[in-house]
């Protein structure tokens, strides 16, 4: 891709057909990199509250972590090497707020309105792929 575009994903899914999401590469450019290259992906997605997570073959440390994340916000959870789709509060949020698991690493956000993700269920397929310009 050509430097300066915006990189943007497709987020599929039976139940909710196609959303995308733009790449944040100023916030977290290694991880964009590394994610960007693997795709597409296809995984079964686990849910924990309002999020979506499952694991990528991507290894990465931290890199401009977030204790708490916003309504649409996408992250990689370096302990398990997890793609995280945030749509709401998890069982470790305090009120108002969205806290992950650990601290992630936002790399993307959801265009449009996330609370689509809570028609997806465990289990689900979900696949990830670039959307070319």
């Amino acid at each position: 891709m050509v430097s300066g575009l915006t990189k943007k994903i497709k987020i599929i899914s039976e139940r909710i057909g196609e959303v995308e999401a733009i790449l944040l590469e100023d916030k977290a450019p290694k991880t964009v990199e590394a994610i960007w290259n693997i795709l597409p992906i296809e995984a079964r997605a686990n849910t924990w509250g309002d999020e979506i997570y499952f694991s990528i073959p991507v290894r990465l440390e931290g890199e401009n972590v977030h204790e708490t994340v916003e309504e649409g916000d996408i992250g990689y959870w370096p302990p398990g090497q997890g793609f995280c789709i945030f749509f709401g509060p998890t069982p470790i949020s305090r009120r108002g707020e969205i806290r992950p698991a650990d601290p992630v690493n936002v790399f993307g956000k959801v265009e449009g309105d996330p609370k689509i993700f809570k028609k997806v269920r465990s289990g689900d397929r979900i696949r990830i792929e670039k959307v070319e310009e």
